[in-house]
């Protein structure tokens, strides 16, 4: 580093479990980039001052938001890509020529490229999605994308969840806790990443064949994940989607998408 350096942030609350300081830091040295991420713990209520202050810094290029940031951090963009401005949320944001911001979501994609990779197909499958926060939202869209049959959305916060079942229309209906009968299911809730907490759905009716994700990364092996495994469905770890995501938020960075 030196005083040539990029800078590019990742804010969140918490920030210590994020994986993407040395990801991102690691692919902009192979592509021979001067550039690093670094980590910032921001509150919610701190957001808007911090992102004005670090607007000002121009070695700053870049900005991923973190939970619980990526729907507050859609009002910093000037200019968003069409899911982005449809979700009302992004993840990544990069400058644009004038000084602003240029936002896109990409946690969607991200899941359903993980799914892919593992083998997953997921034309006309049945999917059941977990969590209608900011992750939830891009992956919900991203399935739809992808062309699942149809999506239940589940979430504890029914006003959340009925507003994204409104937002994606067609082939979207009420879920459940209840995994029975899907092909395919995400867990885009923070359940998980501490021992103490539930399961984010009923495990025990999970059925064979059927592929399970869950976007949470440390631990890898979450419980529902472990439960899955056992009970003979596919999975793909939380660090599955980040290596989809890495890709995808330096692609976005570095003006490729």
């Amino acid at each position: 580093m030196d005083g040539s350096t990029r800078v590019h942030v990742i804010v969140g609350d918490p920030i210590a479990q994020v994986k993407s300081p040395g990801g991102i830091t690691g692919a902009f040295q192979r592509e021979g980039l001067n550039a690093v991420m670094v980590p910032a713990h921001v509150t919610p209520e701190a957001l808007t001052g911090f992102v004005q202050g670090l607007s000002l810094a121009r070695n700053v290029d870049g900005i991923v938001a973190t939970v619980p940031h990526k729907f507050a951090a859609y009002a910093f963009c000037s200019t968003a890509t069409e899911r982005a401005r449809l979700l009302e949320a992004v993840n990544v944001l990069r400058r644009n020529p004038d000084g602003t911001w240029h936002g896109d979501m990409v946690d969607g994609l991200a899941c359903v490229t993980s799914l892919q990779k593992g083998g997953c197909d997921l034309a006309g499958k049945r999917a059941l999605l977990v969590g209608s926060g900011g992750a939830g939202s891009a992956i919900g869209h991203a399935l739809l994308g992808a062309g699942v049959a149809s999506l239940a959305i589940h979430d504890a916060d029914a006003g959340r969840r009925d507003r994204l079942l409104a937002l994606l229309g067609n082939r979207t209906v009420a879920g459940s806790d209840d995994p029975a009968g899907y092909d395919v299911v995400v867990n885009a809730t923070p359940a998980g990443m501490q021992a103490e907490d539930p399961l984010p759905m009923q495990a025990d009716r999970l059925e064979p064949g059927c592929w399970v994700a869950d976007v949470i990364t440390a631990p890898e092996v979450t419980p529902l994940l472990q439960a899955a495994r056992e009970r003979g469905c596919g999975t793909r770890t939380g660090l599955d989607m980040f290596a989809a995501v890495r890709e995808l938020i330096v692609d976005v960075l570095l003006e490729r998408r």
